[in-house]
């Protein structure tokens, strides 16, 4: 298996470059993605919103960002898709990974949207289509595809935008590559090689750098831990936004056994950002629990294991694509985790301090989290419930579910035009 060991790296030289990210990713509260400017193109008003992706449906729902998040719409998220069938069946190589993604991936379904955001004026939705192996601009006034951009290899994957709203990346994911393209005209302005199966993409808070992690081969029965090294090679990749050189690269397997947690799985998924980012949280395959890792210091301090449901199954190969537990997202004041509980059907928010869990929300398979409008929730997608539900990041409560398409997977901030209908195609 290949591997990217920096504890190879000489010290003074691993340090020098610890520092550096620390100085680079600064103090003070991290914005929330993709928000966009006050007013659209021409000047127009824009409105905040919840953009819900319905995986298996091949729709996106918009949703009110904050209140009782009452639905505003619905978009088509697929309206090529006659045109990408015919494409496919031509063509076996693709088909076969087409079926591929359907039989593993989707659980028997095809995945017609992933991930999703708005351009900065609020006139697009930008989406990444996996069993298309592409991404798309769609037009949130006609319905019209803007542009398309196929992806390298037959799978695209979770995307970030800068934090000026200008630039989208997204995973490749079978071709191990992250492309980086111009969010209005879909022009690829970079891209780098990752580990295997790139999976999730974040921007630091001044744009100056991208992380990727890559989560291997998820899609095996090969799940018993000491099969662990079939899985392929998994690592963080830090690229600089500008040049997408790789300024510094992370094998959390180094880390987790330094931290006696030989156990875990080094498949870094979700992530979220402490607001000074000085601090990174993330979840592992297979493990009900997360991980806090120190930028600077280049180490992981804690631990937090979270309860296990009882009547979630012990055998490893049922949990969907390995992720036991899959979402996190962080209160803007950075005092409060929210964690999806995916197989074990729940969500929590965590005290960041002491690690503490607060109640543990019923949900159907939670599949995301992230943060609703005004910041005092957090919304997670209960994929197996055709439902989104936001809870109360203060009382750790339930407040309100919403449902949605099939099977909801990302749930993103966005905006549209302050009076937007949704589109007749």
């Amino acid at each position: 298996m290949s591997r990217t060991a920096t504890a190879r790296t000489p010290v003074r030289t691993l340090l020098a470059v610890c520092a550096l990210a620390a100085a680079t990713l600064a103090a003070g509260p991290a914005p929330g993605p993709a928000a966009g400017p006050a007013a659209g193109s021409g000047g127009s008003p824009l409105r905040e919103v919840l953009l819900v992706g319905n995986n298996w449906e091949g729709t996106a729902d918009v949703l009110a960002s904050t209140g009782n998040m009452e639905r505003l719409g619905r978009m088509n998220m697929i309206p090529d898709k006659e045109e990408r069938l015919r494409e496919i069946y031509l063509n076996p190589v693709r088909l076969g990974y087409f079926l591929g993604i359907r039989a593993a991936a989707g659980e028997g379904h095809d995945q017609f949207v992933d991930d999703m955001y708005t351009t900065p004026d609020g006139s697009a939705v930008v989406a990444s289509r996996p069993s298309f192996a592409d991404v798309v601009s769609i037009d949130v006034t006609t319905g019209r595809i803007n542009w398309r951009f196929p992806v390298a290899g037959y799978r695209s994957d979770h995307m970030a935008v800068s934090p000026d709203g200008t630039r989208v990346a997204v995973s490749a994911s079978t071709a191990n590559t992250v492309h980086v393209l111009d969010i209005a005209t879909g022009r690829q302005v970079g891209s780098f090689p990752t580990g295997d199966k790139p999976h999730e993409n974040t921007f630091s808070r001044d744009g100056r750098y991208l992380w990727n992690s890559s989560i291997g081969d998820v899609t095996s029965a090969l799940d018993a831990p000491w099969l662990d090294w079939t899985k392929g090679d998994r690592k963080i990749t830090v690229v600089d936004a500008q040049t997408f050189r790789p300024v510094r690269v992370i094998d959390m397997r180094e880390r987790l056994d330094a931290a006696g947690r030989s156990d875990l799985s080094d498949a870094v998924r979700p992530m979220a950002f402490g607001p000074d980012e000085a601090k990174l949280y993330f979840q592992v395959s297979f493990f009900n629990g997360f991980v806090e890792y120190d930028v600077a210091a280049d180490r992981v301090t804690r631990i937090k294991t979270l309860p296990q449901n009882p009547a979630t199954s012990t055998d490893r190969t049922t949990w969907v694509n390995d992720s036991r537990h899959h979402g996190m997202s962080m209160s803007p004041d950075g005092s409060r985790l929210c964690v999806a509980g995916t197989m074990d059907g729940y969500a929590t928010v965590v005290d960041r301090s002491t690690l503490t869990e607060g109640p543990l929300v019923p949900a159907d398979k939670p599949y995301w989290a992230t943060v609703n409008g005004d910041g005092t929730a957090c919304v997670i997608s209960e994929s197996g419930a055709d439902r989104v539900t936001a809870i109360d990041f203060a009382t750790g409560a339930k407040r309100v579910s919403v449902p949605v398409g099939d099977h909801p997977q990302r749930v993103r901030l966005a905006h549209v035009p302050r009076n937007w209908t949704p589109p007749t195609r």
